[in-house]
């Protein structure tokens, strides 16, 4: 098992931990700036260590910062097929732009399978790069997202 190394920095909107194997992401966690009493849950066995996420840091800042609206992160995708399939669709999703959990479950099995994809779309272990705040309901209500319906609109509203 490779060793992971984490970091933790501030943006504009939220705090940021990445945690890193040495070949790819693996986890991205956000605490919006209202939340910020919330601790992120450090594994004892993680490593914190700042080089490994120079890129990628820069990469999320300039996002939260408008000038970036695609990202060249290598990612760890190593869950199952299904979840696989939902995350490449949302990775399409065009900044600026929504989709329905319909819509995706039309793409990767069947129009009847929105609660499948909802599930998935729930599991992203690295949110704003795998765009799943994108993601809206039929009728353009919006579900949860990391914590509450607020900090999604807090997202889409920084993509318009």
């Amino acid at each position: 098992m490779k060793k992971l190394y984490y970091d933790i920095f501030d943006t504009k909107l939220c705090q940021v931990l990445l945690v890193w194997n040495n070949d790819w992401l693996k986890i991205l966690e956000m605490k919006f700036l209202d939340e910020l009493e919330k601790d992120f849950k450090i594994n004892e066995n993680w490593e914190e260590n700042n080089d490994f996420f120079t890129d990628i840091r820069e990469q999320i800042l300039e996002y939260f910062d408008w000038k970036r609206k695609k990202f060249n992160i290598k990612l760890n995708l190593d869950w199952t097929d299904f979840q696989k399939k939902v995350w490449e669709q949302l990775i399409k999703i065009p900044y600026w732009e929504t989709a329905s959990y319909k819509e995706i479950a039309t793409k990767v099995w069947n129009s009847k399978a929105s609660r499948a994809v909802w599930l998935a779309n729930n599991k992203n272990p690295i949110p704003i790069i795998i765009p799943c705040h994108r993601v809206i309901w039929s009728d353009w209500k919006l579900t949860w997202f990391a914590h509450w319906i607020g900090n999604k609109q807090k997202l889409l509203d920084l993509e318009k």
